[in-house]
This record gives C-alpha cells, sequence and structure tokens, in this order.
C-alpha cells in the first residue's frame, strides 16, 4: 500500500509539471495575427489561402509538432506559401520553439520583431523564449531574453516574468537582487486573507521569502515564511507550498540551533504530503536536540516504518536506536543498530539489482515502451512507469530536472532514427517507382509516336484550308445550294434527271406542263434553300472553327509530346539523382543519429546510476556509523563488566 501510494505521488509530480504549450499556442496566434485581438478575429475568419499552410496547421492543431514542421518546411522550401510567408515562418519558430531549439527560434523572432512586430507581441516572444531556455538551464540566455521585454506584457505574464526573472537571480547567488525583483509583485498583489491562491504572487512571496533569509534579512524573511505556512490553502499545489514553507522555516530554525521554534513549523507539514518524511526527521531531531529522546521517538519509529528506499527513512533507522540508547535502553538500540545494518545491506544490495538493470537498458527501454508517441516534441511527459526491480528508486531517479530533459533528447533521437529508417524505405519505394515510369515510357511512347504518325496532321491542315476556301466561295457567291441536306439533295438530284428528260423532248407542247410543275417545284426548292442559307452558313463556319480548335488542340498535345520526349529522361535522371543524393545523406545521417542515440542512452543511464550510486554512497556512511555505534555499546557493555569485577572483593 505504502509503495502505492509512494508511485501515485511520483506519478503526480511527473505529470503536473507546468507545461508551456498552451502559451505556446497562444504566443503563435499572436504574433501571425498581430495581436491577442487580431489573432482571435484572424482565428474566427479562418481564411486559409494557401492549401499547403493548412496541412501544417492541421498537424498542429493535432499536436503533431514534428509532421506540422516537415510539412511546413518542405512547403517553404518549395515556395507554396506565397500568401502566408509571415505566418509560415512565426509557425516554424513557435515549432523550433516546442523541440527547446531556442537559439533557431530566437533568430526568427528577432528577424520577424526587426520587421515591425507590435510591441505586446515582440515581448510574449521573448517571453516564451526566455521560459524555455530557463527550463532548459540556460540561465543567462533567459535573463538575456527578460531584459529585452519592454513594458509591454499583460499583467498575469508580468508576474510571471518578474518570478523568473527572480528565479534566475537566485540561481547565481544574488538573493538581494532577487528580493527587490520579488517584492514587486508581492506588493502589487497582497496574499488572500482565507486562503492560498493558485497563482505566480503565491510562489513569488515564497521565493521572496527564502531570498531575504538567504540575503541576511532573517526576520522578514521568517515572516513571510511563517505567514505562507500558516495560511489556509485549498488544493494539492497549495498545500504543498505551504508545507515548503513551514519545512524550510523548520530546517533553518534546526541551522540556527533553535529547536523549539523548528518543532512548530514542523508540526504543520502534513504527514501525508510529499515532504512528511524530511518534517518527521526534522521534528524528531528538534526533540532531540531539546534533550526529549522520548518525543523524539514518535516521528522517528513512524517514519522508519516507511519505505527504506527514502533517505529520510535511512536516516531514520539509524535515529531511532540512538535514541534508545539515550534512555539507556542499550539491549534495544543494539537490536535497532542491528536491524538497521541489516536493512542497509538489504537498500543497498537492491540498488545494486536496480543499477544492473538501468544499465541493462530495462529503465530506458521500459519508460519508452510505457509511454509511446510518434511525435517528437519538448512538451512529452512521462505518463507510466516501468516495471523494475525495486519501484521505489524510481522516485530518486525520475525526479531529476536533468535526467527528464536528458531522457527527452534520448526519446527525440530514437524517434528521429526511426524516421530515418521509415525513409530509406520510402526511398527503395522511390526508385521503384521511378523504374517503373521509366519502363513504362519506354513502352508507351512507340505507341503513342505511332498513333500520331497515323493521323496525318499535314492532310488534316490541307483539308481544313479546302474547307474554308470553299465556305469562303459560298459566302461571297451567296450559293444556297451549298448546303442541301439528304431530303434536299435526293430532291436536287430528282429534279436534275427531271430536266435532263425536259432537255431531250424540246419544245413538244405535250410536256408544257410538266415543265411548268418542274419550273414550281425547282422555285419552291430554292426558295426554301435561301431561306435556310444563313443559319447553314453559320453552322459551317462554326464547325470549321471547331475542326480548327481540335487540330489546334492535336497540335498543341503533339508539341507536349515532343517536349515530354526532349524532357522526360532529364527529368528522369534528376528524380534519380535527388533519390541517390537523399539515400547518401540517409547513409550519413543513420548512424550519425545512432551513435548519438547509443551516446545520450549512457549518459541518461549513468544520471540514473549516479544518482543509485549517490544513495549507496549515504548507506555506507549510515552503515558505518550503525556499526560504530553497535561497538560503543559493545565497549560501554564490557567496560561497566570489567568495572563490575572490579569492584567485587
Amino acid at each position: 500500500m505504502r509503495m502505492r501510494t509512494r508511485a501515485a505521488t511520483l506519478q503526480r509530480r511527473l505529470t503536473g509539471a507546468a507545461l508551456l504549450a498552451a502559451p505556446l499556442v497562444t504566443l503563435i496566434a499572436s504574433l501571425a495575427g498581430g495581436g491577442a485581438a487580431q489573432a482571435r478575429e484572424a482565428e474566427l475568419r479562418n481564411v486559409v489561402k494557401d492549401p499547403y499552410y493548412g496541412d501544417a496547421l492541421f498537424y498542429f492543431f493535432e499536436d503533431r509538432y514534428f509532421s506540422s514542421l516537415t510539412h511546413l518546411m518542405v512547403a517553404q522550401h518549395f515556395g507554396r506559401l506565397s500568401h502566408h510567408a509571415d505566418e509560415a515562418e512565426v509557425l516554424r519558430g513557435g515549432l523550433l520553439l516546442s523541440f527547446g531549439l531556442h537559439r533557431e527560434a530566437g533568430e526568427i523572432f528577432e528577424r520577424l520583431i526587426a520587421q515591425g512586430a507590435p510591441p505586446d507581441v515582440r515581448d510574449r516572444a521573448w517571453f516564451y523564449l526566455a521560459k524555455i531556455r530557463y527550463q532548459r538551464g540556460y540561465a543567462a540566455q533567459a535573463e538575456d531574453a527578460l531584459g529585452r521585454i519592454a513594458q509591454s506584457l499583460p499583467p498575469d505574464l508580468q508576474e510571471d516574468r518578474a518570478l523568473l526573472l527572480g528565479n534566475l537571480m537566485m540561481a547565481r547567488g544574488d538573493y538581494a537582487g532577487a528580493a527587490k525583483v520579488l517584492q514587486t509583485i508581492t506588493s502589487a498583489t497582497p496574499p488572500a486573507p482565507n486562503a492560498l491562491a493558485v497563482s505566480g504572487s503565491a510562489y513569488a512571496r515564497y521565493n521572496l521569502g527564502v531570498a531575504l533569509v538567504k540575503s541576511g534579512d532573517v526576520a522578514r524573511g521568517t515572516a513571510l515564511l511563517d505567514q505562507i505556512g500558516q495560511a489556509p490553502a485549498t488544493g494539492e499545489e497549495m498545500l504543498a507550498l505551504r508545507d515548503k514553507a513551514n519545512l524550510a522555516l523548520g530546517f533553518a530554525a534546526l541551522q540556527n540551533n533553535d529547536p523549539a521554534p523548528a518543532r512548530g513549523y514542523l508540526e504543520r507539514v502534513r504527514l501525508t504530503g510529499m515532504l512528511a518524511s524530511k518534517a518527521l526527521l526534522g521534528f524528531g531531531w528538534a526533540a532531540a536536540a531539546q534533550n526529549q529522546p522520548k518525543e523524539a521517538l514518535v516521528p522517528w519509529t513512524e517514519l522508519a516504518g516507511r519505505d527504506p528506499s527514502d533517505p529520510a527513512v535511512l536516516e531514520a533507522k539509524l535515529a531511532v536506536p540512538y535514541a534508545m540508547a539515550q534512555l539507556g535502553a542499550s539491549a534495544q538500540a543494539l537490536d535497532l543498530y542491528n536491524d538497521a545494518i541489516g536493512t542497509y545491506d538489504r537498500e543497498s544490495a537492491a540498488l545494486d539489482d536496480s543499477i544492473a538493470a538501468i544499465r541493462a537498458g530495462k529503465l530506458l527501454d521500459g519508460l519508452l515502451a510505457r509511454n509511446p508517441g510518434d511525435e517528437m516534441g519538448w512538451f512529452w511527459n512521462i505518463r507510466s512507469l516501468p516495471q523494475m526491480p525495486h519501484a521505489g528508486h524510481l522516485a530518486l531517479v525520475l525526479a531529476q530536472h536533468e535526467f527528464q530533459e536528458a531522457f527527452k533528447n534520448y526519446r527525440d533521437l530514437q524517434l528521429m532514427s526511426r524516421n530515418l529508417q521509415e525513409w530509406q524505405g520510402s526511398l527503395v519505394a522511390f526508385g521503384d517507382m521511378l523504374a517503373n515510369r521509366r519502363q513504362a515510357y519506354a513502352e508507351r511512347l512507340p505507341v503513342i509516336r505511332s498513333r500520331e504518325h497515323a493521323l496525318g496532321f499535314t492532310s488534316l491542315e490541307q483539308r481544313r484550308d479546302a474547307l474554308a476556301g470553299e465556305l469562303a466561295q459560298v459566302e461571297a457567291q451567296a450559293d444556297a445550294t451549298a448546303f442541301p441536306d439528304a431530303r434536299e439533295r435526293a430532291l436536287l438530284d430528282r429534279l436534275e434527271r427531271v430536266r435532263a428528260t425536259l432537255l431531250t423532248v424540246g419544245g413538244d407542247a405535250q410536256f408544257a406542263e410538266a415543265r411548268e410543275r418542274f419550273r414550281r417545284v425547282a422555285g419552291a426548292l430554292q426558295w426554301q434553300m435561301n431561306s435556310e442559307f444563313p443559319a447553314r452558313l453559320w453552322d459551317a463556319k462554326k464547325r470549321l472553327a471547331d475542326m480548327q480548335a481540335d487540330i489546334a488542340k492535336v497540335r498543341a498535345q503533339d508539341a507536349a509530346l515532343l517536349q515530354a520526349v526532349r524532357d522526360e529522361p532529364a527529368r528522369s535522371d534528376a528524380f534519380a539523382a535527388r533519390i541517390v543524393e537523399l539515400d547518401q545523406r540517409l547513409h550519413g545521417l543513420v548512424p550519425r543519429v545512432a551513435d548519438l542515440a547509443r551516446a545520450q542512452r549512457e549518459f541518461v543511464q549513468e544520471l540514473a546510476v549516479a544518482e543509485l550510486a549517490r544513495q549507496k554512497d549515504r548507506l555506507a556512511v549510515y552503515s558505518t556509523q550503525a556499526r560504530f555505534a553497535v561497538a560503543q555499546i559493545y565497549d560501554r557493555a564490557n567496560s561497566n563488566r570489567d568495572a563490575d569485577h572490579a569492584q567485587k572483593p
């Protein structure tokens, strides 16, 4: 049960880390839109003119930052983002920032800011750059970014800026300067009278208290921390902050040899909180410092029964028999010292098991297996813990900020290696596709060329020219008989035969009626064709124009075919050269990334091993102290026995 509770606590610590993903989205939106209001308006309009930019945005809002970045950079390389050039560059800077590439992102933001970004956008960019740099451990660069901020940040970010600056100044030992900066927050936002609220000002008051104490103003710093330690709090975050303030006060009092107030401070720390073990240990030492070993036994005994992977528990194993010895219970103290020695030996062996498991790769492989993900990114966090021989040791390892940051680098290298291997397979497929394309080209070109020759472009054009001449002559002569339909053509043929017959009979009177009938029928037919001549002439011109368009289209296709015949081999060769070039680059990158991944794996594992080795060193010290105490008990017992023998007559 205790192990499950400890694992759950560790899980909350790992998943509850402050992320910058949401502020990053806000920054990108504000930079791209020219401010918060403009960004919101642009978001409502959803105007994306370049489809490739929309493609990158889709992956971005799906939190697939690596895919978004690669699609975006490809589109930029081929000049496909003409309508969104600045927005695309802002998005690229933000994505690089999400991977912790603060230098590259900073160069992009500096260039865009120099082009005339609004003051509020400029200050937001520098603030988030500073925050990322601080998270990465680049304190000097973070301070430089903070120094470039004017006064255009909103109040909440201005508070965070001062808190971040105070942390940076405390990190380099300038506690007096940090106190001055943090006082600007605490004076502007006084503490809530009823309870601690989740805000930057609460942390600022805590940091201010610490800075005042370390800068020499102990009274003011203690008073401020005491105020935080007594304030009602709601929520795990503020309860933990209150515990931290009380713990800091308690151990500061112990260092000043003032155990009475130390006990009061440490009594406020929750028994179920993350700092309970240290508080119990400190409370016991405060009682011991007041020569109250019985009082010290209460917290130490409770602490000694907890998980032995906790350094405070290991120290309590030594402190309990010490208190027993102070009370004169030497036999019990001896048993407890021997029990502590056995615990230290078992814990040392357990640490050896954990170290061996880490060096065998179980920790990193387990973390990767239980925390899958197809995308890289600096905002990724460990959400599920692997199976290890002794799960309690994970708290010592994973609680290190340096370990988590190094592990993210290792994970990104693994994903990059997998991505490069996938591209190697893709290049093979591209090579096969190109080979099939060349084969199909070689097979289809002769067939197409033979069809082209069969069309007879020259004869078609000559026929078109002849028809155009005939049509012009018909139009000039208004020859209505040029466009007869099938019925009219039959009638014309019949009338021609009748006319020929009438010519053979001459002027015979008995054919006079036939000649009159022929005249009327021929006139009616001529009248009909004359009335329909304009429409038929227009239709003929239209068909001639369509014929001309078809010939032009075929000629264009023929020209395109000739161009393809000239260009296709060169295009295929260019594609083949590009595939070869990319394949060579991949062959250079794959082993390089593999070497980096191996080196990073060893580095991460050694970070974990180093922390467990420090725990082993503590165990060795505790074990030596316990053995020395056992020897002292035996020496005192032997001395007392010798004294008793000497007193006997």
